[in-house]
């Protein structure tokens, strides 16, 4: 049954944030949870607790300390689409988040991408407007289970090390 979505929160950011993760659009359990990443099997909030040796937020306002703590904001790449449940190849009709705005509140020099839908749809829709090209890192979702939690926590180290810079990263693929 296709749906369609309306951004439900606000994104995760303050004015320290460096990093910008992006996902693409809230599933219907993030919807339900109003937090990103929020279906109890997806491995990104596993995936950030590693990446900065920290215990796995289990409430909101420790997810959202989590990320502007280490100097990272979230969001999503659309405001709306068209879609089947959560199944991302099912996009139709995407509206964008106003993502170069998100980009004014903060010195942020480097974007990153959950997954190649996230990232094709930046580029597509984001990439010019926002001036900045993104990087992409697999997607933590369930759907993705040839990645191991060990595999995830190493791909997503740039994050971590974009975090600590005050300057983009220099020597990374960019998707």
């Amino acid at each position: 049954m296709e749906s369609r979505l309306v951004q439900s929160f606000d994104p995760i950011i303050d004015a320290q944030c460096r990093v910008l993760i992006l996902g693409t659009i809230p599933s219907p359990k993030s919807r339900e949870v109003h937090m990103n990443y929020g279906n109890p099997r997806n491995r990104f909030w596993p995936v950030m607790a590693r990446l900065f040796d920290e215990p796995i937020p289990t409430s909101n306002d420790e997810k959202i300390t989590l990320m502007l703590r280490h100097h990272i904001a979230l969001w999503d790449v659309l405001k709306s689409c068209d879609i089947v449940g959560a199944r991302d190849a099912s996009i139709a009709n995407p509206v964008p988040n106003d993502i170069s705005r998100v980009l004014s509140m903060a010195p942020i020099h480097t974007v990153f991408c959950t997954g190649s839908t996230a990232a094709r749809l930046y580029k597509k829709l984001c990439e010019s407007s926002c001036g900045l090209s993104a990087i992409t890192l697999p997607s933590t979702s369930p759907a993705n289970a040839r990645w191991s939690l060990d595999e995830l926590v190493k791909a997503y180290k740039p994050v971590k090390q974009a975090a600590l810079s005050t300057s983009a990263l220099v020597g990374v693929h960019r998707g």
